[in-house]
């Protein structure tokens, strides 16, 4: 059955805006699965502490046949085979980072993955580009909607659109 998933991208390695549009292109050829919607790009802080460079991030909205895991599996694929990202310290780093924000309204959890996203109510460089597309939506678990949350966030994190 067809569900609406939200995927965060995100990367600060290489030429970030090239990549992001390339990780939209690429989740568009998943099967069973097509792009509906594409938040702005925005340029955010690096959060966790470590020194690096800033990110660009987006959220992308697809419709998709595929389950949970399966999906996840999929990203995982595009990170490494397409972006080439390599495991790095956490929040570290990344050629490209694609993650399951929302899936539908599922409320799900194993060892590989939690949704809707553990830390999406806590960042603004995920909810900012959730909130272009999708601001009536409502978070499965929290009952709030994504706009609340994002106004209702005191994060100092900047995040400027692009």
């Amino acid at each position: 059955m067809e569900q609406c998933a939200y995927i965060g991208l995100g990367c600060n390695i290489g030429d970030r805006e090239l990549k992001l549009l390339m990780a939209i292109a690429e989740l568009g050829k998943l099967p069973q699965t097509r792009v509906t919607a594409v938040s702005p790009f925005y340029e955010t802080e690096p959060v966790g502490g470590v020194p690096q460079d800033n990110f660009y991030n987006a959220v992308v909205r697809l419709n998709t046949d595929l389950a949970p895991l399966e999906l996840l599996d999929r990203l995982k694929k595009l990170e490494t085979g397409v972006f080439h990202r390599v495991p790095s310290q956490r929040w570290g780093a990344r050629s490209m980072d694609l993650d399951i924000l929302l899936y539908g309204e599922l409320v799900f959890s194993c060892e590989e993955l939690t949704i809707p996203h553990p830390r999406l109510a806590e960042r603004r460089f995920a909810l900012q580009p959730l909130s272009d597309i999708a601001p009536d939506l409502v978070h499965p678990t929290l009952g709030r909607r994504i706009i609340e949350l994002l106004t209702e966030l005191t994060s100092p994190e900047k995040v400027v659109r692009i």
